[in-house]
């Protein structure tokens, strides 16, 4: 007994030191799971090597501008042969170098923007689909529930007319509004299979029985947007880091259009006929003269561009504000109709069922004003769900236009 009492003993001791770390894993695995499935998602793979190919553009726009330029040469003559070396260097006198690493700079915080703007965006779609399956597969069930009832009621108004309790029109009335729910059944049923298929099409892993979205994974909506939140919201950064880099294209080419000087030395020997040597030393300069082009009409269309961009940045920042508002109205209206809807309605439906049949079991409630009070509970219960949906919907894409969506994209190995 004192072997197993040990080994009891070290397995809850083992199972106590890792139940803080399983249950951490636990409320972190679903985010986690959502995060690596959208990154697998084909358009997501995409983005991530757009991503890379911006970036290691933008290294190479980093890179000094002018190589070195080796010479040589070699001359007979009758009297005397020479050679020659020479080297010469174009110098980046006004740092066209420095304003391209600018640019470069911007040019990446554009691409990582475009890369969290489609994770976003991918992840928003991925939240709404789920939502839409969510409420799709209640509704089924409330369905499947009143069609197993009403089964229930034909086999009773059957057993009832037989006995002579009940009249051959109250089963018709039943057989007729059965049959009206098996049509509606099909139509929830083709609902849910389409909200399935969504959400297949964008996790590849999931499946029904790993439900939605968590409970307590959406946050609750604050009533405002600061200008921080608008300035770190990916289609804001993607705006804004797009007119920083044509800013730094204006100057890049003002630069460009000014003449850089490029410096030579060479080194040579003349060998002359008597046996003679002599050494050659020469040095030049190069300097381009812009005399025949005028630079202002490029540096003006550079200009142009960034100013352009700097009104579009303007008119998304804008925007996104105006967006947000409206998206936060619509979401306080559903969820103030859904409360409403829960404290006025929810309740009473959960008690009704039962008492309907046993009145109508009583004889208190014929036969057609018990399949009325059935089809308007059924209808109660469905307009419950359909509110719930838009809470959830509405709030999803409120937390979309601030850009808080509570999931946490790291950018995918490569992209630093």
């Amino acid at each position: 007994m004192r072997p197993f009492k040990w080994l009891l003993k070290a397995v809850f001791g083992i199972y106590a030191l890792l139940l803080p770390i399983v249950t951490h894993a636990e409320a972190l695995s679903w985010d986690a799971w959502l995060v690596s499935q959208i990154q697998k998602h084909p358009e997501m793979l995409a983005a991530h090597e757009q991503l890379l190919g911006t970036k290691a553009a933008a290294k190479a726009m980093s890179q000094p501008l002018y190589n070195p330029v080796l010479s040589t040469g070699f001359e007979t003559k009758k009297l005397e042969d020479s050679y020659q070396l020479g080297v010469e260097q174009t110098v980046d006198w006004w740092d066209i170098r420095g304003a391209k690493q600018h640019q470069a700079r911007d040019m990446s915080r554009e691409a990582e923007a475009r890369y969290r703007q489609q994770f976003m965006e991918m992840t928003t779609a991925v939240l709404s689909a789920l939502a839409e399956w969510q409420m799709a597969n209640k509704a089924a069930i409330v369905a499947k529930k009143q069609k197993k009832q009403l089964d229930l009621l034909l086999d009773q108004v059957e057993k009832r007319q037989q006995a002579g309790d009940l009249g051959a029109a109250d089963a018709e009335l039943t057989f007729l509004s059965l049959s009206q729910r098996l049509t509606e059944l099909a139509e929830v049923e083709a609902t849910l299979l389409q909200a399935e298929s969504k959400v297949q099409e964008l996790l590849t892993e999931w499946a029904p029985e790993l439900d939605g979205i968590p409970d307590d994974f959406l946050e609750t909506m604050s009533g405002s947007i600061s200008e921080q939140d608008t300035m770190q919201h990916p289609m804001v950064a993607v705006a804004k880091a797009r007119w920083q880099s044509l800013k730094n294209e204006v100057e890049i080419t003002r630069r460009s259009m000014m003449a850089e000087p490029t410096f030579g030395i060479t080194l040579g020997r003349n060998i002359l006929s008597e046996g003679e040597n002599e050494s050659v030393v020469g040095v030049a300069l190069t300097i381009p003269l812009n005399i025949r082009t005028d630079p202002n009409f490029e540096i003006r269309t550079s200009q142009q561009a960034a100013l352009e961009a700097e009104a579009r940045f303007k008119a998304v920042s804008r925007k996104l504000e105006f967006d947000f508002q409206a998206a936060l109205a619509s979401w306080q209206r559903y969820k103030n109709q859904y409360e409403r809807w829960q404290k006025v309605v929810q309740g009473r439906l959960e008690s009704s069922s039962q008492m309907l049949e046993q009145q109508w079991r009583n004889g208190e409630l014929s036969t057609t004003d018990y399949l009325q009070a059935l089809s308007q509970r059924s209808e109660s219960l469905l307009a419950g769900i359909t509110l719930e949906k838009q809470v959830m919907l509405s709030l999803i894409d409120a937390l979309s236009k601030t850009g808080r969506l509570p999931i946490k994209m790291a950018l995918v190995e490569g992209t630093e």
